[in-house]
């Protein structure tokens, strides 16, 4: 533990640096303090801070910066947190309330929102659901030989495609339809609609066979999108700004792009992790993130679903602005996932 005194000049380093950028001398941190100090004390303070690892110096003749370690007893000890409006809460509220029937669009509204409102990268990721299966399908007549087919899942992921036909969507096609669906689809699990189903259906659709084809065929497709896990990432763009990440952007970016590690990363962290987690610097679980603050949540929701929604910035973010922001939108977020979503009847 540190005394009152080294806390105060933490603190002010800290705050001063996520402003600027810059180190701080010890003639300015004496006028900053709310009570007389000599530069000498505090430079003695400041080494003494060093020893502890909370401060170091980029160069020999430099100032002294935040260390990744002072950052973590910042954010559990000293930081004072600019509370949002309420604007700003009902702002969230109707950026989130759109889509808030359909998880995957509601965290893709939430991860543009969090890009927006951090300035970092955000991103969500779906973890893949072994045993999700299907709720209900719907036919659309679309006009011009054409119908949509929205097909909703239990786990609550909502698909559609727009399929071409040769014959009308007439009530004896959509008969035959809804008829399909109740005896094969309808409680299936997303992994085994494939063609072997699709073939089997023959001997009772007999001559309409080719004519529900291009149906079956689309309904294939998007149960086999939906059973896959999904990423995406938002304002990856916004990291060009965290100087302090230096020529370490372009590896993050890249890490970034390929996604891979990313959600081997989230999957981990769906399976073991905390509800929410902040982790800053070397906490982080994965080489290219050490230099980064990334805060996380896991949502369960819909029974079995899981979803994991975060950000990723530089470790010098604006801690006081952006973490209660992040917490509200997370919060925001599960309240809705909570809720559940779209039902066919």
């Amino acid at each position: 533990m540190i005394g009152e005194r080294q806390a105060a000049i933490l603190s002010i380093i800290i705050d001063s640096y996520i402003k600027t950028g810059e180190p701080i001398g010890s003639k300015t941190l004496a006028s900053l303090l709310p009570y007389r100090i000599s530069s000498a004390t505090i430079r003695n303070e400041m080494a003494y801070l060093s020893e502890l690892g909370f401060l170091e110096q980029m160069h020999t003749s430099g100032g002294r910066i935040p260390s990744k370690a002072s950052y973590r007893y910042y954010v559990n000890n000293l930081l004072v947190s600019k509370e949002l409006t309420d604007y700003e809460k009902a702002y969230i509220i109707e950026r989130l309330s759109v889509n808030a029937g359909d998880p995957e669009r509601l965290l893709h509204d939430a991860a543009t929102l969090l890009a927006d409102t951090t300035h970092c990268a955000a991103f969500f990721n779906t973890i893949k659901d072994e045993f999700d299966s299907i709720q209900g399908v719907d036919l659309i007549p679309a006009g011009n030989g054409k119908a949509m087919l929205v097909m909703l899942t239990v786990g609550g992921k909502i698909k559609s495609s727009v399929c071409r036909l040769d014959c009308p969507v007439d009530s004896d096609f959509k008969s035959i339809f809804y008829y399909l669906m109740s005896e094969y689809f309808i409680g299936t699990p997303l992994t085994d609609v494939n063609i072997g189903l699709i073939q089997s259906t023959v001997p009772v659709l007999g001559a309409r066979a080719f004519d529900m084809l291009p149906v079956l065929t689309s309904l294939c497709s998007l149960c086999r999108e939906a059973s896959e896990s999904t990423l995406y990432v938002d304002g990856e763009t916004n990291l060009f700004s965290h100087e302090e990440l230096g020529n370490g952007v372009y590896r993050l970016l890249s890490f970034l792009a390929a996604k891979d590690h990313l959600k081997q990363i989230m999957e981990e962290y769906a399976k073991h992790g905390k509800e929410t987690e902040l982790l800053i610097g070397n906490e982080n679980y994965h080489y290219e993130l050490k230099n980064t603050t990334t805060a996380l949540a896991k949502f369960n929701y819909n029974n079995s679903q899981t979803a994991v929604l975060g950000i990723i910035g530089s470790t010098r973010i604006d801690y006081a602005s952006i973490l209660p922001r992040v917490e509200y939108i997370m919060k925001t977020v599960k309240e809705f996932l909570q809720k559940g979503g779209v039902t066919f009847e």
